[in-house]
């Protein structure tokens, strides 16, 4: 088994189950042309490697997390250039995390804690947006065409210790139409404001992380494997528009109104709920919430 220090990047696309259900074809088109014609080559540029692609995201190795953090912002920066024509919800807009860590590698795949605490940074950076790991911060902190904000340490899922954050605050290119104050004021490296989703015609709804309740910190597993199997069940029904695994989850842990969750996703309803176990026994509780009036719509223990 080998091991690296390693400069990992991963990014996925905000609101991709949303995007394919509004045009499938549209956007698988279109995300194939943004990698032949700007990810690919400029993670070539900036020496990079891309280890795999996972439907809606990406983990690309870098030599160093200054060719990681360059890519990244040329990326978001292009990306809001060309995204200038298109509307507001057809927009293909990424979400990055870029960790320094130690990595395993099996073949041209790569695994470990380097890999885990990059996708967790992902997850918590904003649309558009950049977040590195205190050990990237402290390879590239002194750039000075780079600002960046401390978001101090963030407890992520399945890791023990909270992770040091910061988010890039760069400013759009020349001419983006993201160079307003108030994209200055989210910190996106040139990246759109995320824009009011529009609502699918029929029942659109989030199934939130449940949260774990008990004592033991092993039940987050069982809780996570809750969630997961309402999603899955809520799935199989057509009439339902039902936002992915990948997208919900990265909600985790977070506290946001319902109409922000609404505004982000596009979804009117949200399901949210807990779960506590102590010894054979379990308790699962959950809530319907319609967003828009933040009103209960049902709720239930089992």
């Amino acid at each position: 088994m080998q091991r690296r220090l390693a400069a990992i990047l991963a990014a996925d696309v905000v609101g991709y189950s949303r995007l394919m259900e509004l045009d499938e074809a549209g956007t698988l088109g279109a995300l194939k042309a943004h990698r032949a014609e700007l990810i690919d080559p400029q993670v070539a540029a900036h020496n990079g490697r891309m280890v795999k692609l996972m439907g809606d995201g990406a983990l690309v190795e870098f030599p160093s997390v200054v060719d990681a953090l360059t890519c990244a912002v040329v990326i978001q920066d292009s990306m809001a250039e060309r995204n200038r024509e298109v509307p507001a919800e057809r927009r293909i807009v990424f979400r990055v995390g870029i960790n320094l860590g130690d990595v395993i590698v099996d073949g041209e795949d790569l695994y470990g804690g380097g890999v885990n605490v990059a996708a967790r940074l992902e997850s918590l950076a904003e649309p558009g947006g950049i977040c590195l790991s205190g050990t990237a911060y402290d390879t590239v902190h002194g750039r000075p065409e780079i600002a960046f904000e401390d978001l101090g340490e963030q407890k992520v899922k399945n890791l023990d210790q909270p992770v040091r954050v910061y988010r890039v605050r760069h400013e759009a290119s020349e001419g983006s139409p993201q160079g307003s104050p108030q994209g200055s004021h989210q910190g996106s490296p040139g990246a759109a404001s995320p824009p009011k989703l529009e609502l699918p015609d029929k029942p659109s709804l989030v199934v939130l992380p449940f949260t774990n309740m008990s004592a033991d910190p092993e039940q987050e597993f069982f809780a996570d494997g809750i969630t997961e199997d309402i999603i899955t069940e809520l799935s199989k029904f057509r009439s339902l528009f039902i936002i992915a695994r990948n997208s919900a989850f990265a909600f985790k842990g977070q506290s946001l109104e319902a109409k922000e969750v609404s505004a982000k996703l596009g979804v009117r309803y949200l399901v949210e709920g807990s779960v506590r176990r102590a010894g054979n026994r379990v308790r699962v509780t959950a809530q319907l919430i319609d967003a828009q009036s933040g009103h209960h719509v049902w709720a239930d223990r089992y």
